[in-house]
């Protein structure tokens, strides 16, 4: 559990310098340059998200129950997670009114993703993780959003077709990943009743 707790200070923390350190941030990017600051940024990203895989696969080993999920919070987890694949790719696909409408879409997709694992999943790691990364989205979706507001940032305006593109491409990844990669990935079919 400790590497699992240790992972997300690490993987949490420095996706959030921006909000809790942005002189500090600055000053290391002004003193090492953008890229080499992009390079440290992700070594340190990744050593915190091994930590999280492999932390939270020890603690699937011996799980410790919190609560027992009904089998039916499991379809409900795979549905919810749809919002969160469109969201997601409205991340990366310019120019939708989604991507205009939500300003931060990631962000919300984490939310959309970390409700939906903790209303199928109850133990303490569960809890730890998708718990921390919802209240890490949540903290900084109303930081961004109030940075945008007070810098009169404006997203730029949407296209119906790159909205239908998004929703398209996000569908798609989503049947995939629920299909066949989450097995793969995290050893659980989402739709299993067992």
């Amino acid at each position: 559990m400790l590497a699992l707790i240790l992972g997300l200070v690490i993987f949490l923390g420095i996706h959030s310098t921006k909000m809790l350190a942005p002189a500090w941030r600055q000053q290391q990017i002004s003193r090492i340059g953008l890229l080499p600051w992009k390079g440290l940024y992700s070594l340190v990203a990744l050593l915190g998200l091994v930590l999280i895989v492999w932390g939270y696969g020890q603690a699937r080993m011996a799980p410790v129950w919190l609560w027992e999920s009904p089998t039916w919070t499991r379809h409900l987890a795979a549905l919810l997670t749809i919002p969160a694949f469109i969201l997601l790719v409205a991340t990366y696909i310019p120019g939708s009114h989604i991507k205009a409408r939500v300003g931060h879409p990631m962000l919300l997709a984490v939310k959309f993703w970390a409700i939906a694992h903790l209303l199928a999943n109850g133990t303490l790691a569960d809890l730890l993780l998708f718990g921390g990364f919802l209240v890490w989205a949540v903290v900084l979706y109303i930081a961004s959003r109030r940075d945008d507001r007070a810098s009169g940032y404006v997203p730029p305006a949407g296209k119906v077709t790159r909205d239908i593109l998004v929703v398209i491409v996000g569908l798609v990844f989503w049947v995939i990943f629920a299909m066949w990669l989450h097995l793969w990935l995290i050893g659980r079919m989402p739709f299993a009743m067992g």
